[in-house]
């Protein structure tokens, strides 16, 4: 089979979130399944001289942005295995950061286009393309709506993964014409239309032969009216061909065995090393070096859908029991501020460090005892399985795919990996944090935990396998799906 991923990012070259890290690992597993796994994504201007270096040039044309004609390059890089293909055109992708544009409808409708046009640049028509979140999701809408009727376009399928439906590329209804060049009957509640605008998210829900979403269960989640973000009524109409698939992790990258990052490095079979990067990172950050004491860390976005406001509201009862903070993000504004005042009033418990750092979060995870992740909603979420990993004992609201993978501990069963509470609720979080401490100090218990949460599999091995299965049964259908 041939696969084309499209993405807006991709680890190691470009990355600002989890998507960066799935488009890194999952075409590395698919490979060794023996899929030709091929992505592409924008020339970043902040993509590393090391790669830089190595991409060659292999095509040039123009791509058609509604009336505009734009310069396109594409550059190849093969890394790990994987061959990668990068646009190139500086106007739009020369700048600071991914996202967060004025024309960011302008430079991603670009975007969408040119991977459509490679295809037949490159003479590689893809069994299926994967497209990924909002900034990739007009490409199968397109492809239904003129490039099928191309030689070798018209057995393409396509799969959408929703990564995070809170964003879903929202733009004024001129966009239909002065981007695409499309006309009136886009424009109507069956396609493009949201509200009295283009919603480009929308254009792969209703062309896409296949949706997937990052955990099964945020699949469930977002068709209902709480978490479905005004699409929960498209997302049912769709429900036979929605597919919930949980992310893994890269767990060569993130691997206490032999993480160069870390101190000392250590395994399940010898937890007690771990102890030496949870008194490094309290010398570091100048905190009580002591065991007796548990270590709680969070490495989050600061922002209301990582459970801030439950953080807010309790936060001194928190720092009132026997236990360490540390905290490592950037984010609104109001929660950095707020946790920097906190963390003056309680120096001896509390450290925040805001920005983003990728060793001293690897160090983090390995120092910790407790990992604080209360979130809103979670599509999936990487952290608390990075901290299993770890043998940081997450507590987590049981949402998406937090439900999905933290199974809190049954002292009467003996079994779980972590601490969970089911309602978005301050309180029920406080309570959970200190039953977790208690069992932190009957240290039998707690190895019995950690030992668990270690030992779990959230590789990208059974996922990769699943997304075989899926693009081998599109590549039998001889229909397409219809809009």
């Amino acid at each position: 089979m041939k696969v084309l991923f499209a993405v807006s990012e991709c680890g190691p070259f470009a990355k600002s979130g989890g998507l960066a890290d799935v488009a890194g690992s999952l075409p590395k597993e698919l490979k060794s399944l023996g899929t030709d796994v091929r992505v592409i994504l924008p020339k970043y201007g902040t993509i590393s001289d090391e790669y830089k270096k190595r991409m060659k040039k292999i095509k040039e044309f123009s791509v058609s942005v509604g009336w505009r004609k734009q310069y396109c390059g594409i550059e190849e890089l093969v890394h790990q295995g994987v061959t990668f293909y990068f646009v190139d055109n500086e106007y739009y992708f020369k700048r600071e950061g991914f996202y967060g544009y004025y024309d960011d409808g302008e430079r991603f409708a670009f975007f969408n286009r040119a991977v459509l046009e490679v295809i037949e640049g490159l003479n590689f028509y893809p069994d299926v393309l994967h497209c990924h979140d909002w900034h990739t999701a007009m490409i199968p809408y397109l492809l239904r709506k003129e490039y099928y009727k191309k030689t070798g376009y018209g057995q393409i399928k396509t799969v959408f993964t929703i990564h995070n439906l809170q964003f879903q590329g929202i733009f004024s209804k001129e966009v239909l014409r002065d981007l695409f060049d499309l006309d009136e009957q886009s424009f109507h509640s069956g396609h493009l239309e949201f509200f009295g605008n283009v919603n480009f998210m929308k254009g792969a829900l209703v062309a896409a032969d296949t949706i997937t979403t990052v955990s099964p269960t945020y699949r469930n989640e977002i068709q209902t009216a709480n978490y479905g973000e005004k699409l929960d009524g498209l997302l049912k109409t769709r429900d036979e061909d929605l597919l919930g698939i949980l992310n893994g992790i890269d767990d060569d990258f993130y691997n206490p065995e032999h993480d160069h990052f870390l101190l000392q490095t250590y395994s399940s079979q010898d937890i007690k090393k771990k102890s030496v990067n949870k008194k490094e990172i309290q010398k570091q950050f100048g905190l009580k070096q002591t065991a007796a004491v548990p270590l709680m860390v969070m490495i989050s976005r600061l922002t209301r859908q990582k459970g801030l406001d439950l953080i807010k509201c309790v936060l001194r009862e928190i720092l009132q029991e026997d236990i360490q903070v540390i905290i490592l993000g950037t984010g609104d504004y109001e929660y950095e501020e707020y946790l920097r005042q906190a963390a003056r009033i309680y120096p001896e418990k509390l450290k925040v460090h805001t920005g983003f750092d990728e060793g001293l979060a690897h160090r983090l995870y390995a120092a910790a005892d407790l990992f604080l992740m209360p979130s809103l909603f979670e599509p999936c979420g990487l952290s608390q399985l990075i901290a299993m990993k770890y043998g940081a004992i997450p507590i987590v609201r049981e949402t998406g795919g937090l439900n999905d993978t933290v199974k809190a501990w049954n002292e009467f069963t003996k079994e779980g990996n972590g601490f969970s509470f089911r309602n978005f609720n301050a309180h029920d979080m406080l309570y959970t944090i200190q039953r977790a401490i208690n069992f932190y100090h009957d240290k039998k218990t707690w190895g019995s935990i950690v030992k668990q949460a270690m030992e779990m599999d959230y590789s990208w091995a059974q996922s990769a396998f699943r997304y075989n299965q899926l693009y081998a049964e599109l590549t039998t259908r001889s229909e397409t799906h219809v809009f």
